[in-house]
Order: structure tokens, then C-alpha cells, then sequence
């Protein structure tokens, strides 16, 4: 790990204020992937600014009927919050399908949003990873991609996007919220928050320099049988092949989102409409434009049989 120098933030403002003073600055919470990151020097930040006394840790409800969930809100808090449990099932469900015990305890909400691909090859530094060094080549193209992706991929890379949570928030229509370095802040609806790698893979979020997650808001319950089923290598503390997180009512409408397919957690808003004609229509919407290399091609079956097993369930 390379040196680096550290301040504690007591305030919003005194915390975007810091970043903004030193370029590449990072903020940290948690520190369940960045702290990993460093230790390996693919994450190399000269200067860290501790957020952790900002006081975003708390769930309320929104005017609008919804919850505002804090930014440092931790992963087993926000599983185990009865609101959450109740009304957003499918987000408990997915936090609870991520990681150990020991991570979800120290995990905040913003931090797993901001998670970085476990793809190999940008775990590799002698390997080329245009995510972790931009310009000089994908590994992965034409190398071991079993668990990498097969939508919004581009000829720059083909990682995906590690969060259960996401998923889940995505089918949701969840926003997050923030504020930058001169006090304004934006609501960033989830669907626009991660960027597709195009030809700057390194580039994961529409995050500004210094800009720093607040909240992540849910819009009011919509009610219906939830459910976040992910298929994986072992059963326990692994990374989604392929996960679907759903909302379907009695009557075969729905919602469906993927993840393990994607830089980004994936969802195409036509594919919803199709859902009360089957798992076959819907993944056709849904798999559309797919990319896969010979060793992920079996994903696409697996996810249309993982939609499938879905709307199988009970509906209430």
C-alpha cells in the first residue's frame, strides 16, 4: 500500500470541501472495497476523507411515502429495517444475498453503489484492464469471461457490475441523491447513475470530482410479491452469474431487473410490459443486443430459466 494522508470530516460541507482541495482525493465509510483496492495499489488515492461522523445513517420516511435511506446506512441495518422488510422486500432480500455477515455489518449504502467490478483481470496488475489502466487493453476479450458480462459491454471491456443491492434498487426506481464541492445538490434517478464503459471503462459513474453520496431515496411501495433470486457458483459470500430481482402482482404485471450481466444493473422498462406473457417474452427484451463470448454465452439461458423460476413463485 502507498502512503497517504487522512482527515476526518465533521460536516457535508467541510467533507466535499476537503476532496475538492486535492485532486484524486477519495472518500471512505466503510472501506469494504476501497481499503482491498489499495492494499493491491489498483487504488492508489494520495489523500482520504473519513465520512463517517456525517450523521447519513439514518432511514426516514419522504413526504412523498417513500424512505430516505442514508448514505452510511449499514447493509445489515438497511436488510433488517422493518419499513424496508415490509414494503421494498426485494431490497432486504438482496443485501442478505450479498457478502458475509462480517461485510454487510461494515458495508454502507453508498459504498456498495460504488463498488468496483471483480472482474480478474483488473484484480491482476501484470494483466492490461482499461478500467484500471485506461488505454491499455482488455484482458478479458479473449480470455477467461465465464463470470463477466454479455450486455452494454463494449469493445474497451467487458466486466460487470458486483452489486446485489443495485439490482435490487434499480427494479425499485430508487434515486440517489448528492451534494458537490460548491453546495448544490441533484437527484440522480438509479437508471442514470452508472455509466456503460463505451470507450472509457474507467469511468463507472456520472459522479463529479468531490461530489459525495447522501442518500439513496425509494419512491412509495408498489406492493406485489418481491423476490431477488441469484444463481451462483457456491451458495454463500459469491459473486451473481446471473440475478434477477422482480416486483409481480397478482395479475402477471411486474417489474424485472438483471445483474451479473451487465456494468450496470440492467433493466429495460419494455421487457416489464412483457412479463405477463412469460419469462421467454420478457427475456427477449431483456437479453436484446447481448454480446456473449463463448464461455458466458450460457447466460442467456440461465437467465431466462432464473425469470422464469421467479414467476413461478406465489403471488400474494
Amino acid at each position: 500500500m502507498k502512503l497517504f494522508s487522512y482527515q476526518r470530516a465533521n460536516s457535508v460541507v467541510e467533507a466535499t470541501a476537503l476532496a475538492a482541495q486535492r485532486p484524486g482525493t477519495r472518500f471512505i465509510a466503510g472501506g469494504t472495497n476501497l481499503l482491498d483496492l489499495m492494499k493491491l495499489q489498483i487504488e492508489t488515492p494520495a489523500h482520504l476523507v473519513d465520512v463517517n461522523g456525517l450523521a447519513l445513517d439514518k432511514i426516514e420516511p419522504t413526504p412523498e411515502g417513500g424512505l430516505r435511506i442514508g448514505a452510511l446506512v449499514r447493509n445489515t441495518d438497511l436488510a433488517a429495517d422493518l419499513r424496508v422488510r415490509k414494503d421494498y422486500a426485494v431490497l432486504s432480500r438482496a443485501l442478505l444475498a450479498g457478502a458475509s455477515g462480517q461485510l454487510r455489518n461494515r458495508a454502507t449504502t453508498a459504498g456498495n453503489l460504488l463498488q468496483r467490478t471483480r472482474c480478474p483481470y483488473f484484480y491482476d496488475t501484470n494483466q492490461p484492464c482499461n478500467k484500471r489502466t485506461p488505454g491499455s487493453g482488455c484482458s478479458a476479450i479473449g480470455g477467461a469471461s465465464r463470470s463477466l458480462g454479455l450486455l452494454g459491454v463494449s469493445d474497451a471491456c467487458i466486466a460487470t457490475h458486483p452489486s446485489d443491492m443495485a439490482v435490487a434498487m434499480r427494479v425499485l426506481d430508487a434515486a440517489v441523491e448528492t451534494v458537490r464541492p460548491d453546495g448544490r445538490t441533484r437527484t440522480i434517478p438509479i437508471a442514470d447513475f452508472h455509466r456503460l464503459p463505451g470507450a472509457t471503462p474507467h469511468v463507472e459513474t456520472v459522479l463529479e470530482p468531490a461530489e459525495l453520496i447522501t442518500a439513496v431515496t425509494l419512491p412509495q411501495p408498489v406492493g406485489g410479491t418481491q423476490i431477488y433470486l441469484k444463481v451462483r457458483d457456491r451458495a454463500s459470500y459469491a459473486f451473481a452469474l446471473v440475478s434477477v430481482a422482480a416486483i409481480v402482482h397478482a395479475d402477471g404485471t411486474g417489474r424485472v431487473a438483471l445483474g451479473g450481466v451487465a456494468p450496470r444493473p440492467w433493466r429495460v422498462e419494455v421487457a416489464d410490459a412483457a412479463l405477463p406473457r412469460g419469462a421467454h417474452a420478457a427475456a427477449e427484451h431483456l437479453l436484446a443486443g447481448a454480446r456473449p463470448t463463448e464461455e458466458n454465452a450460457f447466460k442467456l439461458p440461465l437467465a431466462t430459466r432464473a425469470i422464469a423460476a421467479v414467476l413461478a413463485q406465489p403471488r400474494g
